[in-house]
């Protein structure tokens, strides 16, 4: 049976066997939300961002990608966003999901994206093919009373809809391009668009920033908060907290640095919750010359790369950092440099600190002379997600 296993682009004839094996995956999906499911796969099938595996005639895997960009130290990079692995249940522990990865890899390097990212249900397969962690999705829990406390009430705000998606996207763009960050995502206008016209999303926008939120199990919860100012903070925050006499907390999807931490006069809940995320670079060199870099950071080092499924990135390599830019060309120097299989390199431009990278195993070689800068011209802030996918 195994000789029969072939990879394919998923088509629409194949949709029904792609839904059975999601629902042995990830359960049944609802009527309503199995309709918008295939209403996405015809954008999917269109652009050749889902593939599959079959076995003679019947689909045993799939997986697709999003189409993204991520905040990296400031900067936007196209990134992969790969979601729906799924593998039936007796086709597993077969190396079908290792072969439906390798396919959605390809196809993600053929339309250009530099970087590839996930939630893992388990990292061994994702670690055997080159991802690493590369951030965390932080959800902090507030008490609305808190909230409905911090005042703002000088700052305009209205309702926002569906047709404040290409503002929404502007004012985050300012925000995290201003402030550096890393890891955030920027979905299409228009999901963006059918996000803020769901029901249970709740959305204000004000001259410098918006607010999204909603019920969830009985709580709200923020999906996000954008704030360009400390009063549009407070109003913001104001307005989720203004439904404290029925729901006693507000879960918040935020950064680690978050200045609501900053804002509330008693902390947020002691147990944060947390979900990893994975990262991969696809274009080790056009990753690099994606990102930001630590204003001020100077860098030059070789770097000895080795990628035992996407071989264009092996090889050796001068990383040249400065003016808050990068680059990674080609070189054909000899000598000792720091060595770095795909796992050590996407640990790295992630921002975690060489150290550790070298105390994993991940990193070898070079000079430790060097450690110190490396790691000063990937630093930044903690790199996060507020977007499950």
């Amino acid at each position: 049976m195994a000789d029969d296993l072939r990879l394919v682009d998923i088509q629409n004839e194949h949709l029904d066997d792609v839904v059975r094996v999601r629902s042995r995956s990830f359960g049944l999906l609802e009527a309503g939300r199995l309709e918008e499911w295939k209403a996405d796969a015809q954008v999917w099938i269109t652009d050749r961002r889902i593939v599959g595996v079959m076995d003679g005639d019947e689909v045993v895997a799939a997986a697709r990608f999003w189409p993204f960009e991520q905040w990296w130290s400031g900067r936007k990079v196209p990134m992969a966003g790969v979601a729906g692995v799924v593998v039936a249940p007796e086709y597993r522990g077969r190396g079908v999901g290792s072969m439906v990865m390798r396919g959605i890899l390809a196809r993600a390097v053929e339309q250009g994206y530099p970087l590839s990212g996930l939630y893992p249900a388990t990292t061994v397969i994702y670690r055997h093919l080159g991802y690493e962690f590369g951030g965390g999705r932080y959800r902090y829990t507030f008490p609305a009373a808190d909230l409905r406390s911090l005042g703002g009430k000088e700052v305009s705000v209205r309702r926002a809809g569906p047709a404040d998606a290409a503002r929404f996207l502007e004012l985050a763009g300012e925000l995290h391009s201003s402030g550096r960050s890393s890891g955030p995502l920027v979905w299409p206008e228009a999901k963006v668009a059918e996000w803020l016209g769901e029901d249970n999303s709740f959305c204000y926008l004000a001259d410098d920033g918006f607010v999204v939120y909603g019920w969830q199990g009985g709580k709200l919860r923020v999906e996000e908060l954008i704030a360009g100012s400390e009063a549009t903070a407070r109003a913001l925050w104001s307005i989720v907290g203004s439904g404290s006499s029925i729901s006693t907390e507000v879960e918040a999807h935020l950064a680690p640095d978050d200045p609501a931490n900053l804002l509330v006069p008693t902390e947020a809940d002691h147990n944060v919750q947390v979900e990893h995320w994975m990262l991969r670079l696809l274009d080790a060199p056009a990753a690099i010359a994606a990102r930001g870099f630590a204003p001020g950071a100077s860098l030059e080092v070789d770097l000895d790369l080795d990628d035992s499924e996407l071989s264009a990135n092996t090889g050796r390599w001068h990383l040249s950092v400065s003016d808050g830019a990068g680059s990674l060309t080609p070189v054909s120097s000899t000598g000792d440099a720091l060595r770095l299989g795909s796992r050590g390199l996407t640990a790295l431009y992630a921002g975690t600190p060489l150290g550790s990278v070298r105390k994993a195993g991940l990193a070898w070689g070079g000079s430790a002379s060097d450690d110190g800068a490396i790691d000063t011209a990937f630093s930044g802030a903690t790199s996060y997600m507020l977007d499950y996918f």
